[in-house]
């Protein structure tokens, strides 16, 4: 039993420990609770612990999360943090700095700090799982540091609007900011809106960034998706969108600060489908002396190009007419677009990644299985025609 470091809700405390998980205590937050706030939770909760946030929203209530293996969750519809400016240690919403933590249906917005990158979250442990969630006008939607050992999860969630005034400041907010660690995975989300920052920056030394849809819309962003130390990108069945206004050139970026001359460096281009809307841009910018893989990517864009070495198969350009509803970002294939049936299995990875799209994004922020008839299509999706009666 947790010893209790006020006593104003003593008898509503002991009734929320009264039902232990096996796994650890669960303490139970919300209006009607007897912990009013997460930041409550975040001083009594120990290691193990769940942390269960009843919907609704928490306005300038930020913590510091020093627990380790801590499971975090809203419940129902979810729970918004809305920090109206306010950052814990002047870093973010929430500063996470245990290991192996989970954080599912939470909000985090309005976070600002005085280096002008306050986060939704800022993680400085090993291990974070991130599913559900929605990170919204923030200086920084995440930001993590170096971590050698660690990975990082973030599945079915929504970055958008984080972002620092930039002809004001001269700095930078990115949506997404993964610093040095082992592996990034970013699957099955919509990221989208940076504006002037990137979408999704990431210098770990492994990257999946498979079925999501990465997108300027109403802002132009730096770069849709930047890996600027190099390293194994592994991008497939995503919708990537680059406004007529960004800043780069570039859709996506690779070893453009650092290790371009390093050996056994891997970038994959699989089953994407780009839409570029910059004049005179360019779908992949590769700063390294490794070969970019390319297969079955749809290409659309006038006067777009890859710059650096890279080596095509099956990629297919085009226009807008083959998709169905661009205007809306539906990047769906019409009944006559030439990329149906023109792609080609794309194999495996050196290190036996599956190079072959299994799933299809599906808006928002979900994914369903890639169903095939006859050979692959080119493009983030699979053209299915409708069966007879």
């Amino acid at each position: 039993m947790h010893r209790l470091i006020f006593s104003g809700c003593l008898i509503g405390v002991f009734s929320v420990l009264l039902a232990l998980p096996a796994h650890g205590t669960e303490w139970q937050v919300g209006p009607q609770r007897a912990l009013k706030l997460p930041s409550a939770a975040a001083r009594l909760a120990k290691d193990g612990d769940i942390v269960s946030i009843d919907a609704g929203l928490y306005q300038g209530d930020v913590a510091s999360w020093p627990q380790q293996r801590l499971t975090i969750r809203g419940l129902e519809s979810g729970a918004h943090l809305d920090a109206l400016g306010k950052s814990a240690e002047d870093k973010a919403i929430w500063v996470l700095k245990g290991d192996d933590i989970v954080v599912e249906n939470i909000e985090l917005s309005g976070a600002a700090a005085p280096a002008l990158n306050g986060a939704g979250i800022r993680f400085e442990g090993s291990n974070l799982t991130l599913k559900n969630c929605h990170f919204h006008h923030n200086q920084m939607g995440i930001l993590t540091g170096f971590n050698a050992n660690s990975a990082i999860l973030i599945e079915y969630s929504e970055f958008n609007d984080n972002t620092v005034d930039y002809p004001r400041y001269g700095k930078l907010g990115h949506n997404i900011y993964i610093g040095n660690i082992r592996r990034f995975t970013l699957q099955n989300s919509y990221v989208h809106d940076a504006s002037t920052g990137h979408n999704v920056k990431s210098r770990a030394r492994e990257n999946y960034i498979l079925y999501n849809r990465v997108t300027d819309e109403r802002n132009g962003s730096s770069y849709l998706v930047d890996l600027p130390d190099g390293g194994a990108g592994y991008l497939i069945g995503n919708l990537f969108h680059q406004g007529a206004n960004t800043e780069n050139a570039a859709m996506l970026a690779f070893a453009a600060e650092h290790n371009q001359t390093q050996p056994n460096q891997e970038l994959y281009l699989v089953n994407n489908t780009f839409v570029n809307d910059h004049p005179g841009g360019s779908f992949l910018n590769n700063h390294s002396i490794a070969t970019a893989m390319l297969i079955n990517n749809l290409l659309i864009g006038e006067a777009t190009e890859l710059l650096g070495p890279y080596q095509e198969n099956h990629d297919l350009k085009s226009t807008t007419n083959v998709l169905s509803d661009p205007a809306s970002y539906d990047y769906r294939l019409k009944s006559d677009a030439p990329a149906i049936d023109q792609g080609i299995w794309p194999g495996i990875a050196a290190n036996g990644f599956p190079l072959d799209p299994q799933f299809v994004y599906r808006h928002p922020c979900g994914s369903e299985k890639r169903r095939q008839q006859g050979a692959l299509d080119v493009g983030a999706y699979e053209f299915i025609a409708k069966q007879p009666d």
